[in-house]
């Protein structure tokens, strides 16, 4: 294991129902690692290796990422294989971040969609090099030249195929290696004996073309190919692959491979790829921060005797205690060592070290740097860092979008409360974008999330997996208030009680920020001359960052705001830290009754598809919905209908979209902005809002 170029740590990622998993068993079955090979919605009952959870065999859809590890030649794969809903977006970004590599799959019928778009701009954030998969060739339908127009045009790749079928839907036989120049068969049992010979003589003129491209997108990344490729001499497959390889590490090139994952046509040749064209970890630059000195950026080295750094990307609840996943940075860890928890300063010895395989461990005695291993009895949050103690690294931490619908639940009955504690308590450990609150004023218990889909698989999983029923109240959506003008603000706070006062005066004005801002609150600090003390300065921030977490209109936090102190008095006897920071708080509620307030609510992005005959009622329910259509798009017999819905309009959308296309029809969600609600609503919500407040008084 301790060479480092024969390790390839990838993940595979795609929009929903592109076959991920499917391919995941494939290449599991492939490289030996299972011996049978089971469908995700399979009838033997048994499911697919990597989905492990019941949920998931039930609803035919990942939901964690699960890993694993297979050799392929003398090469060893870590791969994660990555839920494609973007209710579960944060396992993909978990995946990403420490991954070298990843492939990007494509349905060959339904080519690039929403959800390929957001997995890709998550490489992007992440630099990881990556090549596409155009899987399902064999569908009715199925254009992988399609697919790659649209690679480029949706995505801003420069693809290249390297690999085309043979014969396409239900006369796929196989696929045409266009660096070799030779047609590659699958036969016998699971498409594992491989038969090459010469391309079929109707296909010559085509794979002379494609590999005229292969070439020609190849050569910008290698001076002696292109000098050959401009003299027109015979180019050999190593010069080829080498040049293939560089494009792709840089991000400027994608190789393409096509093929079946269910008609097991095309997936040892992508392997191929995944050793060829992918980085091993010495070629990914890793940087850390130095907490020792102010966060200064490290980059580490892919070297086992340098000091242990790693990243605990995931956690999750196994059969003997918190299961923590890790991938090794720098250095090596063994059984026994002492490793530290940067984010705590704590010390922990390594109990047990484990490379899994979907749900299976098996143990062993070390790892080095460039491996994704798992730990037990680590007790630590998802993203914290580990060292050996030698250096105080810590690696930068992975992107986590905000919640966007909450609910109420609670336990149906007392006996369950310890339960239902629990589980709360884990799921918000492995999943930062599941956050629980209480409700002051109702006592309730809220949990937040991504999306309906979400929420509803945490709920089902309490009941399975803690045996506690659950109570659960209306979704409600995440609103936030904000202001639209500018307003002053000269507020006095003063008391008067027995003995010694209160007084504080705060001037100045607040204002919208500009829409592009990244923060919700900015505070600005203008007073000249000591009018207001530096020490109560803080204070007021404090008022104003405590007024903004609850706006007037419906109770909802205020944000895009910006307050501005450039004004106030003192008293040398009762002026207080309590007394400015009461000050700021009335003044900003006064003020803000005065900046036209308005009510902001989630805008999600909606990619709707089903057969075209349903266009116009597909098209008439997302208008009903408050929806705006950003653009249609028909193929293959079908629709794709994009637009921009209010979230609060969403619920029960899935059983209406059901039944008015006979069940054909599909869709996917993703958050897109905030965005102000028409007046009549804010005006209906604000009348609500201070009935409840009534009748709670």
């Amino acid at each position: 294991m301790s060479d480092l170029s024969k390790v390839r740590n990838i993940g595979i990622s795609a929009h929903i129902d592109s076959g991920k998993t499917t391919l995941s068993e494939r290449i599991l079955y492939y490289t030996g690692k299972i011996h049978a090979i089971h469908e995700v919605r399979g009838k033997d009952g048994v499911g697919a290796k990597m989905d492990s959870m019941d949920l998931e065999r039930e609803k035919g859809i990942t939901i964690q990422s699960a890993a694993t590890y297979c050799t392929w030649g003398d090469y060893n794969i870590n791969l994660i294989d990555t839920p494609g809903h973007v209710d579960f977006t944060v396992e993909v970004e978990r995946a990403l971040r420490v991954l070298d590599g990843a492939v990007l799959v494509l349905c060959s019928v339904a080519g690039v969609q929403s959800q390929s778009i957001t997995v890709d701009r998550q490489m992007r954030r992440y630099s990881v090099p990556r090549l596409a998969f155009i899987n399902k060739c064999d569908r009715q339908g199925a254009n992988p030249d399609r697919v790659a127009d649209q690679l480029r045009e949706k995505l801003s790749h420069n693809p290249a195929f390297v690999t085309y079928p043979i014969g396409l839907e239900d006369k796929l036989n196989g696929v045409i290696d266009l660096v070799n120049m030779e047609a590659v068969y699958f036969e016998g049992e699971g498409g594992s004996d491989i038969r090459k010979e010469g391309i079929p003589s109707e296909l010559e003129g085509k794979a002379k073309d494609l590999r005229h491209k292969l070439v020609e997108v190849a050569a910008d990344f290698d001076d002696e190919l292109m000098e050959k490729f401009l003299m027109d001499e015979a180019i050999g497959a190593d010069l080829l692959n080498r040049a293939i390889r560089k494009g792709a590490l840089s991000l400027q090139m994608t190789p393409v491979f096509c093929g079946s994952a269910y008609k097991n046509k095309g997936v040892q040749t992508m392997l191929d790829g995944v050793v060829s064209f992918l980085p091993e970890p010495a070629e990914v630059k890793n940087e850390a921060l130095d907490q020792d000195k102010n966060e200064a950026k490290m980059t580490l080295a892919n070297d086992p005797s340098k000091p242990l750094v790693m990243l605990a990307f995931k956690l999750e609840d196994g059969r003997y205690g918190q299961l923590t996943y890790m991938r090794i940075y720098q250095g090596t860890v063994k059984k026994g060592d002492s490793i530290i928890n940067i984010a705590n300063g704590k010390k922990l010895k390594v109990p047990r070290l484990a490379r899994m395989h979907s749900n299976e461990m098996h143990d062993i005695e070390e790892a080095v740097c460039g491996d994704i291993i798992a730990m037990f009895g680590v007790d630590c949050a998802s993203g914290d860092t580990f060292t050996d103690g030698n250096v105080r690294y810590s690696m930068t931490s992975m992107f986590v979008p905000d919640p966007v619908i909450e609910l109420a639940v609670s336990p149906k009955d007392k006996t369950g409360q310890v339960n239902f504690s629990k589980a709360l308590n884990r799921f918000t450990k492995e999943d930062p974008t599941f956050r629980v609150m209480r409700d002051e004023e109702s006592g309730e218990t809220i949990i937040k999330g991504m999306g309906e889909l979400h929420l509803e698989i945490y709920i089902e999983r309490i009941r399975r997996e803690y045996s506690t029923e659950i109570i659960v109240g209306r979704p409600k959506v995440a609103f936030r208030e904000t202001i639209s003008q500018r307003s002053d603000y000269n507020y006095t706070h003063k008391k008067q009680t027995g003995g010694s006062g209160q007084f504080g005066r705060v001037g100045g004005y607040i204002e919208p920020l500009p829409a592009d801002a990244v923060e919700t609150y900015e505070f600005v600090d203008e007073i000249v001359g000591g009018v207001i003390p530096r020490e109560y300065i803080p204070a007021c921030d404090k008022g104003f960052k405590e007024a903004v977490v609850e706006g007037s209109l419906i109770g909802q936090p205020v944000v895009g705001v910006r307050v501005i102190l450039n004004d106030g008095a003192q008293h040398p006897v009762d002026s207080s830290e309590m007394a400015f920071k009461t000050a700021a708080i009335m003044a900003f509620r006064e003020a803000y009754s005065s900046a036209k307030p308005t009510i902001l609510e989630p805008i999600m992005k909606l990619e709707v598809s089903a057969p075209e005959e349903f266009q116009g009622t597909v098209i008439g329910q997302i208008n009903q919905r408050r929806g705006v259509i950003m653009g249609t798009e028909s193929d293959a017999g079908y629709v794709t209908v994009e637009s921009e819905v209010p979230l609060s309009e969403m619920f029960g959308y899935s059983t209406d979209l059901r039944s008015v296309t006979q069940g054909k029809g599909e869709f996917s969600m993703e958050f897109a902005k905030y965005q102000p609600v028409p007046r009549n609503i804010q005006e209906e919500m604000v009348k609500e809002y201070q009935k409840k407040r009534a009748e709670g008084k």
